[in-house]
């Protein structure tokens, strides 16, 4: 098996494994960290190992191999297809589209309430108080206010997933997510990683800059929001 097929149960087995919490065939991250969850497979086994690790009415965030089937005992909240795109050998330099180079700032803990601030606003997916804590993470600011940021999430032997990647809706247009994207992805390949993310299949525009930068379409992955009854 590929190390990004099922991707979230192999983070979680592997290079995250301190941030999972575990029940027979199921892991998921702590809540505080991400809502993201996986198990071995997709089998009746694998959600009732699932269901042991969430309270009644709890949600969890899983990537399908195929669109999520209703399933007794569990209530289906939302769905949309991911494109995991894999970088392959292109071009992440930025500096020859900006004219004068912003300044990045390392995101810590100190951020949390401002990185959260952003991703609710713009939703490049889950954020939660110690997201952070999964990676570097680096932002730009304008005016003192956090505009842009971008980082990384997951982590499986030999890739790093770029995630996060957003900009405040009145700062778009100055290229902050190329430049963003392509320090994060210098980081992670001088660590002699390959960076890989998801985007939804709709997402047109993020998808050309993904491509421009370097990173090609690998499969179509099913994200899944399900609450337990």
């Amino acid at each position: 098996m590929h190390p990004l097929d099922n991707v979230i149960w192999h983070a979680l087995t592997t290079r995250q494994v301190e941030f999972a919490e575990s029940f027979d065939q199921a892991r998921r991250f702590m809540p505080e960290v991400s809502p993201l969850a996986g198990f071995r497979e997709a089998s009746p086994e694998g959600y009732e190992s699932l269901g042991a690790l969430l309270a009644a009415q709890g949600t969890i965030a899983l990537f399908l191999d195929s669109p999520y089937q209703d399933r007794v005992r569990w209530t289906h909240v939302a769905s949309a297809p991911l494109l995991q795109m894999v970088w392959e050998n292109g071009d992440a330099s930025h500096s020859s589209q900006i004219a004068l180079e912003p300044e990045l700032v390392e995101l810590t803990a100190v951020h949390s309430p401002e990185m959260i601030e952003l991703t609710a606003l713009t939703k490049p997916g889950p954020f939660n108080e110690r997201t952070h804590e999964l990676g570097k993470y680096l932002g730009i600011y304008r005016e003192g206010k956090l505009v842009a940021m971008a980082g990384e999430r997951l982590k499986v032997p030999g890739y790093t997933e770029v995630s996060a990647v957003c900009t405040h809706p009145e700062d778009t247009g100055h290229g902050y997510a190329r430049v963003l994207m392509a320090e994060v992805m210098q980081r992670i390949r001088e660590r002699r990683e390959i960076p890989f993310l998801h985007v939804r299949e709709d997402n047109a525009r993020a998808i050309k800059l993904y491509e421009r930068l370097g990173f090609r379409k690998r499969v179509l992955v099913h994200l899944a929001v399900i609450r337990k009854e």
